[in-house]
């Protein structure tokens, strides 16, 4: 069963439910987000970790293949089971991520939207998007299910529909520091969040440590994995009419000229001018999985980024058991807490799909709403409220 909200009247309601939820968000994100991991002894907090040096850094055995030679700035291939990193180039180096961002978007938003949603898109669910950004054709006053927007994020890196899905969560800065808060949570620090669709931002920078650490996350929620490994799918255009979108990963696809990988599972690639070609790609093998990140090659052109992470999994599968981890992303045991499971009585009734996750976590969002809302009409009633500016 599936919950529609068309109607202004329901629109009005709802947002007057968020003005509450607004305000506690940003707090609940910092009081629930965990602490970041120290990690082992050598591991990322260490800042004389290996992780840290410029260059290179792999410890091989007598005989192990030799690293590739790739020209992207930063690099890495880590074992997405152990989280073992078997090698790596300038983890830690700050860069641009254009919208490999968008997979600390969606491991901020999946858990709290539940897949069979229906939204009507309003024009303010549309203001804001820069010029020049990747668009999957969202169009005000239609109406979406939020598995749609999803599939707009992960195929077609759609940034209109990243800022509907951000408006149905809070809203454009909200998302950007809860974002910023589960980030933390990871144990990834050197992200910092400016624009929740990745589109370059003074000051928006990750790394290709930052980002493995959200592919190797991502990958172990089943609705995430699933999205990020769809090859195509249709999307709803006017008048109930619909259109194909395909994945824009060319290394999952086999699209223009560029040879799918074997056994690729996803999982984001992205581009701006002053990122240049960002990817993330996992790839599984005999029951292992690799994840690489590669970040701006600089030299090959646009398919250099898709060549280059090709080099880097074949070389992680032929240097299995061939070489020493260099350091590791997030240990097992410090994975993020899972939200509150009790859902309201209005949620539970409406229960999802297996495919459709996100109820369990809305039921915390719609409290926290209907809080917000009870604080509000009172604050109405006893004529206290002021226009904020915001």
């Amino acid at each position: 069963m599936t919950i529609g909200f068309s109607s202004r009247t329901a629109r009005s309601a709802c947002m007057l439910c968020l003005a509450g939820l607004l305000a506690l968000m940003p707090a609940a994100a910092a009081a629930t987000a965990v602490r970041p991991d120290p990690g082992p002894p050598g591991g990322a907090a260490d800042r004389t970790s290996s992780l840290y040096r410029s260059g290179t850094q792999v410890r091989p055995h007598p005989g192990a293949p030799r690293v590739p030679d790739v020209s992207a700035l930063s690099w890495v291939v880590a074992d997405a089971g152990t989280g073992d990193v078997l090698a790596a180039n300038d983890a830690h180096r700050k860069l641009p991520p254009a919208s490999t961002l968008k997979t600390l978007f969606a491991l901020t938003v999946l858990p709290v939207l539940p897949g069979g949603l229906h939204h009507e898109v309003s024009p303010e669910d549309l203001s804001g998007i820069g010029p020049g950004s990747s668009l999957v054709g969202v169009v005000e006053g239609e109406t979406y299910r939020v598995s749609d927007l999803w599939n707009g994020v992960f195929l077609n890196s759609g940034n209109d529909a990243v800022h509907v899905l951000a408006a149905l969560t809070g809203g454009w800065s909200a998302t950007a520091a809860r974002m910023q808060a589960k980030a933390r949570a990871l144990g990834a620090r050197d992200t910092h969040v400016r624009s929740p669709d990745g589109y370059d931002a003074p000051g928006q920078v990750s790394s290709a440590y930052d980002l493995a650490v959200f592919g190797r996350a991502g990958l172990r929620r089943p609705d995430f994995a699933r999205y990020c490994a769809k090859v195509d799918a249709m999307f709803p255009g006017r008048d109930g009419r619909s259109y194909g979108i395909m994945n824009t990963n060319r290394l999952l696809t086999g699209a223009g000229g560029v040879a799918p990988y074997p056994g690729l599972i996803g999982v984001k690639n992205g581009y701006t001018s002053n990122a240049g070609n960002t990817l993330i790609a996992a790839a599984r093998r005999d029951g292992r999985t690799l994840l690489v990140t590669v970040m701006n090659p600089q030299e090959g052109g646009g398919h250099a980024v898709y060549e280059e992470a090709r080099a880097l999994l074949d070389w992680g599968f032929e240097a299995d058991g061939e070489v020493d981890p260099v350091g590791s992303l997030v240990r097992e045991g410090a994975r993020p807490r899972q939200g509150p499971q009790a859902a309201p009585a209005a949620a539970a009734a409406a229960k999802p799909a297996e495919d459709e996750p996100g109820w369990p976590e809305t039921g915390a969002i719609l409290g926290a709403a209907a809080l917000g809302a009870g604080v509000t009409a009172l604050a109405l009633r006893l004529k206290l409220v002021r226009d904020d500016g915001s």
